[in-house]
């Protein structure tokens, strides 16, 4: 009887000693942080102060992503976090998780001159091909 439980017991410390390692991202109010991986702790470096969307800190990380594109980085993602999450923005948008490895939520996709939207708000028709395309509102000018 005790041998069943004594193996139970050594399988589990390997799970909880994963468990008790993991990252977790800052909780101050309204700071968005950029997060770079430096050996094996990751590093949280202040991008903006008083943000008071998740959104707004995706918006910073996005502006940063293409600062390091203008000046020839080949980096296509940028992980960030906000508020004890973390924020990921890469070619097909912005997803948020609660971990670094965890499952991601997809929140903002790219339109297709290549800004940030909610991704129901993109409005997509399909052609007589059967492609889809994303429909453009016609430009608007200033003073109409």
């Amino acid at each position: 009887m005790i041998r069943p439980t004594l193996i139970a017991s050594l399988l589990a410390i390997p799970v909880l000693a994963g468990c008790a390692q993991a990252v977790k991202a800052p909780t101050e109010t309204g700071v968005c942080y950029a997060v770079e991986q430096s050996g094996d702790e990751p590093v949280f470096n202040v991008v903006a102060r008083d943000q008071v969307q998740i959104e707004m800190c995706a918006a910073r990380l996005e502006e940063m992503r293409l600062r390091f594109r203008g000046l020839g980085s080949t980096r296509e993602e940028v992980t960030g976090a906000y508020q004890g999450q973390f924020i990921f923005v890469d070619r097909r948008g912005v997803s948020f998780a609660r971990t670094l490895e965890g499952a991601r939520f997809f929140a903002l996709a790219r339109t297709g001159d290549g800004r940030l939207a909610v991704p129901g708000a993109i409005e997509r028709g399909v052609t007589e091909l059967g492609v889809v395309v994303e429909e453009r509102a016609p430009p608007s000018f200033p003073g109409q």
